[in-house]
């Protein structure tokens, strides 16, 4: 898709939502952005070795990268059906969540607000910069878990909050959070704060993204990934799409080099039209395995609950959750013991495994809970 059939910032991000000490910094002046325009035939300007390693005979890790691969830029904007302007990219959503904090809240001051129980990343790089987090706890009738978005909404303007975070899917709920709640959110929050849309495990939700509503929402981020259903949790590769602007800011407050070159490449090669029909086939199956282990579960004693889930884990909770984790480890398999997160004092979260992983797990569950071979 060409740049310009998509689409265009209605309106443009409020500068005031930046980080004061930070609205007029331009960040680091790497290798590669130090020259612009320069026809370089000989690059002498980043004392990289003048020969490739031994590990590396063709060079191609020689230098350092470009510190947004523009193919790889173009790919992700092409995914989405935006512009490049638009795109972070970086070393997995962690990294996004910790650019967003550290460019909107003053270390000591601001605030960010989440709606536990959800990722523990949001409230540890909060804490890392010294952030007060505001949490508003989800509520749950046993089958589903729902965010209480003008709840969200009240609890930022009360913090004074510069981001809120909102997992959707949520983990470890599986909860999705209906578009128009998350456009309200953005929409009564935009004089105050970010919104920040985290879809990691977009992939395997019905509903459609919400970048779908970034051109009418300037204080709107959302945030991907590669980990899940693209299967490249080893190459860290994350993304925030955001206003222009916005972008601009996070791209300045970024470490230098965040994309090594094998992991562009990697990446660049995910997001080929056949890596794409694959991963869709492989997300396909992963749902088909999870409500089948769903139906499963809910037919062992000692489930108390298993919840509805647009992602590619469940979350279960059991009369005895230390009998149930024995038993699986006994079996040789760790599953996410969930009870240090609030609410959950009894849960454990499932992932969607292989064919052959769920076989083997739907056998050790055929054991009686706590019951080992000696």
């Amino acid at each position: 898709m060409s740049s310009e059939s998509r689409s265009r910032p209605a309106a443009g991000f409020p500068a005031q939502l930046v980080r004061e000490d930070l609205r007029g910094f331009t960040g680091y002046s790497s290798a590669r952005t130090s020259a612009p325009g320069v026809p370089a035939r000989i690059w002498l300007n980043a004392n990289e070795s003048g020969a490739p390693s031994a590990a590396d005979p063709g060079g191609t890790s020689r230098r350092y990268p470009d510190p947004q691969p523009p193919a790889l830029v173009e790919a992700f904007a092409d995914l989405w059906a935006t512009t490049p302007d638009r795109m972070v990219v970086g070393r997995g959503s962690d990294e996004m969540i910790e650019l967003l904090v550290r460019a909107l809240c003053r270390p000591g001051g601001d605030g960010v607000v989440v709606s536990s129980p959800t990722f523990g990343m949001y409230a540890v790089s909060a804490r890392l910069h010294g952030v007060p987090v505001t949490d508003v706890p989800q509520s749950d009738d046993g089958l589903t878990w729902r965010v209480d978005t003008q709840a969200l909404a009240r609890a930022a303007r009360e913090a004074g909050a510069r981001v809120v975070f909102v997992a959707s899917p949520g983990n470890p709920t599986g909860t999705v959070v209906p578009l128009r709640e998350l456009a309200a959110l953005a929409d009564e929050l935009a004089d105050q704060a970010v919104v920040v849309v985290d879809e990691a495990y977009g992939e395997f939700a019905e509903q459609r993204s919400a970048v779908a509503l970034l051109e009418e929402h300037p204080t709107l981020v959302v945030l991907r990934t590669l980990s899940k259903a693209h299967g490249l949790a080893g190459a860290r590769v994350g993304i925030a799409l955001a206003h222009p602007d916005l972008a601009l800011v996070l791209r300045r407050v970024q470490a230098p080099y965040p994309v090594p070159v094998p992991v562009a490449r990697l990446a660049l090669a995910a997001l080929s039209e056949e890596a794409l029909a694959a991963t869709r086939e492989r997300v396909n199956a992963t749902l088909r395995r999870r409500d089948r282990l769903g139906r499963r579960l809910r037919e062992l004693d000692g489930v108390r609950a298993v919840y509805a889930s647009d992602a590619n884990f469940l979350l279960v909770r059991h009369d005895d959750p230390d009998a149930l984790l024995h038993t699986l480890a006994s079996a040789g398999i760790v599953v996410r013991d969930m009870r240090h997160l609030p609410g959950l004092d009894d849960a454990v979260r499932i992932t969607i495994g292989t064919d052959d992983e769920m076989t083997d797990l739907d056998s050790a569950l055929d054991i009686p809970l706590g019951v080992t071979d000696r």
